[in-house]
Parts: C-alpha cells; structure tokens; sequence
C-alpha cells in the first residue's frame, strides 16, 4: 500500500468551498467531454454532486494514463480473466467474507478451495490440514511466521530469548516486513557467485535454538527458480537426529505453489515432506485470480497455534478467524473456486504449462542474441532473467528497460540483493494471456530497441537505476 501524505496547506477559514458548478441543466444535459469546468477535486470535496456517467467518464480519462495491464511483463499478478469470472465477480463484491454466519455458501466455497489446495499439496489425508483465505500472500506469510513464533515460543518458554528466521537474500519483502514488525532477527543468506537462493548448506548452517523456521521459496522473484526444499528439509532432519535444533519450513509458493503441482509432479517440495509446517500461494498470481487473494495452509491443527484463532460473535453465529485484517470481499474467493471448477487439473496444467512455454521459447530467443545473457529460462516459473553480455559497453538492462517502456512494454531491470548488487538483469514474467503472438510482438520490439541502442553513441544517457524494487 502507498502511503500518501497532505502537502497543502489547510484551507483558510471563511473562504466559500470551490464547487464543480453543475447547474440542473448541466446534470441533465451537459456532454462530459464538452465541459467547460471538468476539474475532479484533487484535496478536498467539492460543494455540490456531479452526475453519475460525469464521474465515471473523468475517472476513466485519467485512468488512460497508466499503462497496459497485459503489457506489463513485470508484474505477477494476474491481468485477465474470463467474462464469466468478471460477472461472478461483481455479483458478489459485496459480500463481506468475513462474515460466514451472512453468507454461509460464500464461506463454503472458501472451504472447498482451501480442501482443493490441500489435496495439490499432498496435505496427510489423516492429519485434517487446515487454512484460510487472505487478501494475498503477504498476510499468508505474515501468518505463517507468527504461527512459528508462537511454536517456537511453547517450545523454548523462555521470554527472553530473541528468534531468529533463516532465509535468502531473494525473499519478498513481506518476509523482512515481518521479521521487523514481530521483532524476529532475520538471518539471510546472501547469493554468491552462480546461486542466487537458498541451499541446504547454507539454510542448516544459521540455525540454531533460537531460529523459529526456514523458509523456502518455491519460485524467486528475481530469477524464477525454485529453491531446493527437498534438500533442505534432509538436511534439516539429520540436523535434528544428530541432536541439533528441530526447525520447521514454511514454503512460500506465492508463484510456484500453483505451477509445480501442475507441471512438476516429479518435484517433493510440499506437505509430503514432514519437515513442512505450511505454505502460501497467491490466487491472485498463478492462481489465476485477479487481485487480491493468498491461501495459506498447516499441515495439520498442531501448527497452527489454538491461542492465535479469534472467536467473533457479533456478526451472528460465533465465528473462529485467524487473520491480519477484518473485512474483505467474498469476490475473489469466489473467483478462485470458479477457476478450479471451470478448469480442474487438466485444464490448470494446460494454461501453466503453455505460460512455461512461452517463457522458454522467448527465453532462446532472447538468449540467442549476442547482447544478453541469461541467467534463467523460465523451465520453473514461467519468469526469466537476463542481463547484457560483456561485449556490451554502450548501455545496460536499465537503458534496455526504459527503450522497451517506449514501445509500451513495462519490462523492469534491477540489481540483485547482497553480495551480487555487481549483477543488474531484467525479467519477463509470462501469464496467462500473455500468448505467443504477443511474445512474437515483444521479440520485434525488443530487438529494435537493441539497434536504437547500440546506435546512441551519447555518453552516459543510457545507464543508471529504474524506480524498481521487489
């Protein structure tokens, strides 16, 4: 959420409130491209009400200025959907999803998705895992983590005693976000020369008594490749038997939870590990769901703390909830099980799997040309990275960037985390939607902007950062 703060000064006292200066007539019959004084308030309200389609039109005109969502390689987060899920969509926006005991079906379908993702996830049909809802994977790894904290905290009983959280350097910012706001010390492990997440060396290595869990991310966001959780959790394990501390793994599949169970049925990376307490995925990414949904699950009741569930009796009925957050729309819950219902595994494995293939394709395309390098090819997530070869002096991935947004591509170039901030890339993330005719489109685009490039013989004018930051 951006923040935003009030520079202007406080109105003076006694001057009259600016007003649109609609007149009835203007109401009724006034064309709102035709105006003469179709101003939206900017910091305060206005006096009078403006007609309905006036609003709507002003809104929609300054809303033109942003870019094009299925343009917008950069972003994750999923940018169409079918006509049917929109209309499923507006007729349930205002349904509170919080409020299970008003809208019991709403509540249900909530259910049947969480049952759904535990049955992909190869939750023990015994263990009777448990999960919920969220507004995305954010709050789901917040959850998450206050869940190992609050095990660990049973565990050790000693109040004095800070713990600690062991990651890589490529997390989303969610995880630093929680160590902060619940006073855990972070241990990442920075990338070095040629791996860029996690392993299990390096995970075994910082934990200790104190650590609460590891977290494995299933699909980094800077190069889209998965973190090995199979080997972490061996190693975990022979850390526990040989009488080492016994630490837990949160998977955060905000991306990959919903790819590998579809197109890497070979990969052990879930709730068939013991070691796996929980894991997260974002509906609203490779989920398929327009924003803002997340899931998060437990393998079983054991972890997720009693303590941690509120029982609220005032909306009607008494309602256990375990959230950040209160009221929600029920609109995107609802999405989610229309997407699972309409397409089911196959139909799941075909869009993901033709995401990954235009990610690969596009990623030889691109890897074939003499100025890049790439440093993924998108065979896990469908995302890839690549940076400029060394033969390339005149510009960089920054320069690349801003020649693409010319062309209306939102493509972002960034430095990677600690101990390899020397490495600056840019990334494609393909989405449903994003097909082959439009990749074929980028690919002639992208090698225009490389000729334009390696024309500008200016110094100095194509190089340094974008605003980008995961």
């Amino acid at each position: 959420m951006a923040l935003h703060s009030r520079s202007d000064p406080a109105p003076t006292a006694g001057l009259p409130r600016p007003g649109l200066g609609w007149s009835n007539a203007m109401v009724t019959e006034a064309n709102p491209a035709l105006g003469e004084r179709l101003e939206p308030p900017k910091e305060r309200l206005a006096d009078e009400p403006v007609p309905a389609d006036v609003a709507y039109q002003l809104i929609k005109d300054e809303l033109l200025l942003d870019g094009s969502a299925r343009l917008n390689l950069a972003t994750f987060v999923t940018t169409w959907m079918e006509p049917q899920a929109d209309r499923l969509m507006a007729d349930s926006v205002d349904k509170n999803m919080i409020d299970k005991d008003e809208y019991p079906q709403t509540a249900e379908l909530e259910r049947r998705c969480v049952a759904i993702l535990a049955d992909l996830w190869h939750a023990p049909p015994a263990a009777a895992a448990t999960g919920c809802s969220t507004t995305g994977s954010s709050e789901a790894c917040m959850l998450a983590g206050m869940a190992l904290q609050r095990r660990w905290a049973k565990r050790v009983g000693d109040r004095n005693r800070r713990p600690n959280l062991v990651m890589g350097s490529n997390v989303q910012v969610c995880w630093e976000k929680f160590c902060r706001y619940w006073d855990v010390e972070p241990r990442f492990v920075p990338m070095e020369g040629e791996r860029f997440h996690l392993d299990a060396e390096q995970a075994v290595a910082r934990c200790d008594e104190n650590t609460i869990g590891v977290v494995a991310i299933l699909g980094s966001t800077f190069d889209g490749s998965y973190e090995p959780v199979q080997q972490i959790a061996a190693a975990l394990d022979e850390l526990a038997g040989n009488g080492g501390p016994d630490v837990p793994i949160h998977v955060d599949g905000a991306s990959g939870a919903m790819i590998a169970p579809f197109l890497d049925q070979h990969l052990v990376w879930d709730f068939r590990l013991p070691r796996v307490a929980s894991i997260n995925t974002s509906g609203h990414k490779y989920g398929l769901v327009y924003p803002g949904v997340g899931w998060v699950l437990w393998r079983d009741a054991e972890a997720l703390p009693e303590e941690l569930i509120f029982n609220v009796n005032y909306l009607g009925g008494n309602m256990p909830t375990f959230a950040l957050n209160f009221s929600r729309p029920g609109s995107e819950v609802v999405a989610q099980y229309y997407n699972f219902f309409r397409l089911g595994f196959n139909g799941y494995q075909q869009v993901q799997q033709a995401a990954r293939d235009v990610a690969t394709h596009l990623a030889d395309q691109i890897g074939g040309m003499p100025e890049f390098r790439l440093i993924s090819r998108g065979d896990q997530l469908p995302v890839f990275a690549f940076t400029t070869s060394d033969g390339v002096t005149g510009w960089d991935v920054f320069a690349l960037s801003r020649a693409l947004r010319e062309r209306g591509w939102q493509v972002p170039a960034y430095s990677f985390p600690a101990d390899r901030q020397d490495l600056s890339v840019c990334r494609i993330v393909c989405r449903n939607g994003f097909s082959h005719d439009l990749a074929t489109s980028f690919s002639i685009d992208l090698v225009s902007a490389v000729q334009q490039l390696n024309a500008d013989t200016r110094p100095g004018t194509a190089s340094g950062p974008s605003g980008f930051r995961h």
